[in-house]
């Protein structure tokens, strides 16, 4: 079941022989996470690269108060990671935790470099999925600055309506930079 996921997820984005198909099977594992439970902790190495199979995490950094900042919700058919600690094998500044019990596809750093060389489409396939990440972060930060509180609300429910049934309210108003106080005025608001 995790890889039929995967492969759904790939298939969207490039073409794979049933051999290359194999050869990328090869290059993961499966981690079943309880809910709670850590992938990645501050400070830790971000050894893995997760393919969210089924489940929710979340990916944040604690502020000097010890409140949750979250940079990232990652849910089926997602990548998570620290991405410069897993790129550079640097300590990671995020922690990443499972919001639900969750069952992870992880590809190390020396199976993610392997797997671009031994085939080449999905070179094609993590360029493509980076340069998602990339267009949605810099749209993230355009909202951040410019986007009242109001309108940052309707642009997640507009983007991701699932997510109200998934994750408490405080977690969703921590990744739009808001009070929770503010969110339920808002959410309110809007019913």
């Amino acid at each position: 079941m995790p890889y039929k996921n995967l492969f759904k997820h790939i298939d969207q984005k490039v073409t794979l022989t049933t051999e290359e198909k194999e050869v990328v099977f090869s290059f993961f594992r499966v981690k079943k996470l309880r809910r709670r439970q850590f992938l990645l902790q501050e400070e830790d190495i971000c050894v893995d690269f997760a393919f969210v199979s089924e489940g929710l995490l979340k990916s944040y950094v604690l502020d000097e108060k010890g409140n949750e900042n979250v940079n990232l919700f990652g849910w089926e058919g997602w990548w998570i990671a620290d991405f410069q600690s897993f790129l550079f094998q640097t300590p990671a500044t995020l922690a990443i935790e499972a919001m639900e019990d969750c069952e992870l596809l992880l590809l190390s750093k020396e199976n993610y470099e392997r797997m671009l060389d031994e085939v080449p489409a999905m070179e094609r396939y993590f360029r493509l999925v980076y340069e998602r990440s990339l267009a949605t972060k810099d749209q993230r930060l355009v909202h951040a600055q410019t986007y009242s509180a109001e309108e940052k609300y309707i642009s997640l429910i507009a983007m991701y309506p699932e997510l109200l049934q998934r994750i408490p309210q405080s977690l969703l108003a921590s990744f739009l930079g808001l009070t929770p106080e503010t969110f339920s005025r808002i959410k309110y608001k809007k019913k």
